[in-house]
């Protein structure tokens, strides 16, 4: 009885090890465009208590008679690009939901009594109104991570939301609106996507994002503000702010702000920047292009890539930028981008030593008097690299010496709502 005993547990073994996980991302291949087999129902393990593993007890995997269920992959529905005008049953099994590019305008309740696991359900691009979301409908989610609903016509910010959600987008709408209670119950919200909406600055008097205790993007881009948003935590590491009317950063606004990485501020109507208003740790990125700025500001020892493109800059002060040189803690800016200035003469050598690191400058064309602009005799100033530095960057986008607006117009882009 015990050899038997042994042969039937290493059986078993054998035939758990045959189990296939279920992926969470979906590669759009050729089968995408298949139909799917009805009379041949694919077949997988289910255990309701399971989040990413694939259940337990065999039964058949069922799909919306709209959509498609991807053999290979059996808990993603795939419902997109389809003229739908409601949202299909979600069989229980379904984890990921695909339902962008319809024509749905209503999210009720009725079609996800049955879908326990849902862990991600893209609402993007149709034409769903706040008041069409039944209450409740997503709360009740209690395993939805990430949540699509931009490109839609909300005219307020929904609400009530699951405590599981980490990632939502909701860019392109027209949320003019915040509830005070709208981010409550939150404690998981890393990543917020609010960027193209009606936003004012009446609308964050509430200090909601202050009880985002784990948030580290925000994307508040091409909305209505005139003042930098109140009491974000200090979680934050990346801030998009691009296309306001924010006219003034205030005193040690960022002192409550160390883990930020990134800050994006270009097209806004910035003036005057206080001194050390970006004394940051951590700040890797810095895009200021597209205000008005007369003069620069202090540099923080971590950045690396600062943008100042088309402001009113007629010197580049760089003991301003710089006021001590540390030789056991250099200056690792490496890229400035100063084209569409009003500056006469590059550059001065002294910025060299401060910034030890600096691989390009980038002048391009100078605005000089009205309705004519001026080039310097170096359009693009490049450092000679070292082999082991040219080594370390020999894969990098760097662009020729002909560059031109147009060649950076992609690095003035908000946030991706997807970032790594």
């Amino acid at each position: 009885m015990g050899i038997l005993s042994q042969l039937a547990i290493i059986h078993l073994l054998l035939w758990a090890a045959m189990v296939v996980c279920q992926h969470e991302d979906y590669d759009f291949g050729d089968e995408y465009d298949e139909e799917p087999d009805h009379e041949h129902p694919y077949y997988f393990n289910f255990h309701p208590s399971t989040q990413h593993e694939v259940p337990h007890f065999p039964i058949p995997a069922q799909c919306a008679r709209e959509c498609f269920c991807p053999p290979t992959f059996p808990l993603s529905m795939y419902c997109d690009h389809r003229k739908l005008t409601t949202i299909p049953n979600i069989p229980i099994h379904i984890q990921q939901l695909y339902l962008q590019n319809n024509d749905i305008e209503a999210v009720l309740a009725g079609p996800f009594t049955n879908a326990t696991i849902l862990r991600e359900i893209n609402l993007s691009y149709n034409k769903i109104k706040f008041h069409m979301i039944d209450h409740g409908v997503f709360a009740k989610l209690s395993n939805l991570v990430q949540l699509h609903l931009q490109h839609n016509e909300l005219e307020e910010f929904p609400f009530p939301l699951p405590r599981s959600l980490e990632r939502l987008l909701l860019g392109f709408n027209k949320i003019s609106r915040i509830s005070r209670h709208a981010l409550e119950g939150l404690p998981n919200i890393t990543m917020l996507d609010l960027c193209n909406n009606f936003l004012d600055d009446s609308a964050l008097k509430g200090k909601q994002f202050s009880i985002l205790k784990n948030l580290m993007q925000i994307n508040l881009c091409n909305n209505r503000l005139q003042t930098m948003p109140p009491d974000l935590p200090p979680s934050l590491m990346y801030l998009s702010l691009e296309n306001n009317s924010i006219s003034y950063i205030p005193e040690n606004y960022f002192s409550r702000l160390p883990k930020i990485i990134a800050l994006r501020m270009s097209h806004n109507n910035l003036q005057n920047i206080p001194h050390n208003a970006f004394n940051l740790p951590n700040l890797l990125e810095l895009n200021l292009g597209h205000n008005k700025l007369k003069q620069v500001f202090y540099i923080p020892r971590s950045l690396q890539h600062l943008y100042i493109e088309d402001n009113d800059i007629e010197i580049i002060n760089v003991t301003l930028m710089c006021p001590s040189i540390d030789p056991m803690n250099t200056n690792q800016l490496t890229y400035v981008r100063v084209d569409q200035n009003k500056l006469t003469a590059p550059i001065s050598t002294y910025a060299f030593f401060c910034f030890p690191h600096i691989r390009t400058i980038y002048y391009g064309e100078q605005n000089g008097n009205v309705n004519k602009s001026t080039q310097l005799r170096t359009p693009v100033f490049r450092r000679f690299l070292t082999p082991e530095e040219y080594d370390e960057t020999e894969d990098d986008h760097e662009t020729s010496d002909h560059e031109t607006e147009e060649d950076h117009e992609t690095e003035d882009n908000y946030f991706h709502a997807n970032f790594q």
